[in-house]
């Protein structure tokens, strides 16, 4: 049966982006179908803990045959909101918000890069990734022009509640926030993913110093 939304663990929504992922370049490879076990050594998820994930959800897989790769990718997809048609801005267009620009991830999420904002004279007026670096002024009215629901925070972290807010107040619903602070707005319905880089890292160097390799999934 599948779960009511606020059922589901966030650690089993950790995992679907890993399953579209490897789903995605078995179907680039010419895969038609895999099972549980054969996901399972790829991606070093039980193949039980797969067939759980996907089971709240829904019915995907088939005794006997296991489950089609386009049609399980395409299901994931819709369940992590890929095909959603998500706009979105960068705010921020330093190293790494001209770098996320540059780069196909938004792309690859189903996300629209459509506006880049910042406030440096250095930069205003620009050309990055194809798009003009527009001066922060003129955000809100940009993001009710333009449908923009999602936000890239790549600015320093003493702007960022106050820059979420005046976006939140122009239809921002969803907020990637690399601004290196926990950014919390209980009293707005928004969705905030708090992005801290070194944090990875730092797992990293926690289990080059005990020689811990287990993988957390």
């Amino acid at each position: 049966m599948k779960k009511n939304k606020q059922e589901i663990s966030p650690a089993v929504i950790r995992r679907l982006p890993r399953y579209y992922r490897y789903l995605t370049e078995l179907e680039r490879l010419g895969f038609t179908k895999i099972s549980s076990a054969d996901l399972s050594r790829k991606i070093q998820v039980t193949a039980s803990q797969i067939r759980q994930d996907l089971n709240c959800f829904g019915d995907f897989g088939q005794q006997g045959y296991g489950y089609n790769v386009k049609s399980l990718r395409e299901s994931i997809a819709d369940i992590l909101g890929i095909r959603e048609n998500n706009r979105a801005v960068i705010i921020g267009v330093g190293h790494l918000g001209g770098a996320l620009a540059n780069h196909t991830t938004l792309e690859k999420c189903g996300v629209k890069l459509v506006g880049l904002f910042d406030n440096s004279l250095d930069i205003l007026g620009k050309t990055v990734a194809g798009h003009l670096v527009r001066d922060i002024k003129d955000v809100e009215a940009f993001c009710i022009e333009n449908r923009v629901n999602l936000a890239v925070l790549t600015l320093p972290k003493q702007s960022a509640e106050e820059m979420a807010r005046r976006l939140a107040s122009a239809g921002v619903t969803g907020f990637w926030n690399f601004a290196n602070t926990e950014l919390r707005l209980p009293d707005l319905d928004v969705h905030i993913e708090n992005v801290h880089m070194g944090d990875s890292l730092m797992q990293l160097c926690y289990k080059l110093k005990s020689g811990n390799d287990e993988v957390e999934n």
